[in-house]
C-alpha cells in the first residue's frame, strides 16, 4: 500500500528517476523554457526551484550543492551568474507552468515550464 507516500516516482526506479530529473532541470536551465509532461514538469519545477534558492547567495558551497545535484559546471554557473541574481528580493515561485494540450502522437497532455519574467 501506498499511504502517505509523496514522492513522484514516474514509473522508474531511483537511479533512473534522477537521471531524468537532472536532464530536463539541465534543459531548463540552459533554455530557461521546456515542454513536457504534467508529472514531469511538476517534478522538475520542485527541484529547479530549490536549486534556485541555494544559489542565491553565490557561495562556493551554494556551487558545490548545486553541482553535486546537476553534474553540469555550465548550468551550475547560469544559475548562480544569471539566474539567481534575478530572483534576489523574490521569496520563491520561480517558474509557472502553462497548459497546451495534447501531444500529437500519443495524445499525452502537454505543459510548457518557464521562468517567470521578473520586474525590475
Amino acid at each position: 500500500m501506498r499511504h502517505r507516500k509523496s514522492k513522484i516516482t514516474l514509473d522508474r526506479n531511483a537511479k533512473q528517476r534522477r537521471t531524468l530529473l537532472r536532464n530536463l532541470a539541465v534543459s531548463l536551465i540552459k533554455h530557461e523554457r521546456i515542454t513536457t509532461t504534467p508529472a514531469r514538469a511538476r517534478a522538475t519545477k520542485a527541484l529547479v526551484e530549490r536549486l534556485v534558492t541555494i544559489g542565491k547567495p553565490g557561495t562556493l558551497h551554494s556551487r558545490r550543492q548545486i553541482i553535486s545535484q546537476l553534474n553540469s559546471a555550465t548550468a551550475t554557473d547560469k544559475i548562480v551568474k544569471t539566474i539567481a541574481p534575478r530572483y534576489k528580493h523574490r521569496p520563491g515561485g520561480y517558474l509557472r507552468t502553462v497548459k497546451l494540450g495534447r501531444r500529437l502522437g500519443d495524445g499525452a497532455d502537454q505543459l510548457l515550464i518557464e521562468f517567470i519574467p521578473t520586474t525590475v
